[in-house]
């Protein structure tokens, strides 16, 4: 699987999937660990959407006012109490859990096999396992836009990753984070998460 990290992408794509691919990343880089500061200043710098008068573009602009008063340390702090935790994490973060009550179960089993037949392998160096919805917003993006020496997929192929393996279990995920008393932030990264899955699901169905 890609890194997290930002790519080069060869591959000419319509403004729409590049920005599908933008916020995949974005998200994949919230979710695999906390914000330092950098980004939370390119997060607060960005563009604000304009007119505020979707849900989207409410939950994309309080992230953004979220970033710009949020501190790095806190930020850091916040992420490992939701998401690592001493002995138990508030928030599981991987799809196994979610879909079947336990970590390492059939639908980690099922991915793999779904990421081996798209010819997408894990990083060796990875600390993070498929099934972290990092992973998956990662393997969206890569979906989306290509990579190097990867073509992007088609719509159909996307589709069919999302539902198997994203669509069936995120929105309980961001509900657990947006009602944890610990999350701050992440609240804020839940809510546009959260909004963006049913953007998605909906205009993959349409497709």
């Amino acid at each position: 699987m890609s890194s997290i990290a930002p790519v080069s992408i060869h591959h000419r794509i319509e403004p729409e999937d590049r920005a599908r691919s933008d916020l995949y990343a974005l998200l994949a880089r919230l979710y695999a660990a906390a914000p330092d500061e950098r980004l939370l200043l390119q997060i607060a710098k960005a563009p604000r959407i304009a007119p505020e008068d979707t849900p989207f573009a409410r939950a994309y602009n309080r992230l953004s006012d979220a970033s710009s008063a949020m501190d790095a340390d806190a930020a850091r702090q916040e992420y490992f109490d939701l998401f690592v935790g001493v002995g138990k994490c508030e928030v599981n973060l991987h799809a196994s859990h979610w879909l079947a009550g336990f970590m390492m179960e059939r639908p980690l089993v099922e991915l793999r096999a779904d990421l081996k037949r798209l010819g997408v392998a894990r990083r060796a160096d990875s600390q993070l396992v498929e099934d972290h919805l990092a992973l998956l917003f990662e393997t969206m993006r890569l979906l989306v836009a290509g990579d190097t020496d990867f073509r992007p997929a088609e719509l159909d192929v996307q589709r069919t990753f999302f539902e198997a393996h994203i669509g069936s279990w995120v929105f309980a995920c961001c509900d657990a984070i947006l009602g944890n008393s610990i999350a701050n932030y992440y609240r804020c990264v839940a809510e546009l998460t959260s909004v963006y899955m049913a953007v998605e699901r909906d205009s993959l169905v349409m497709e």
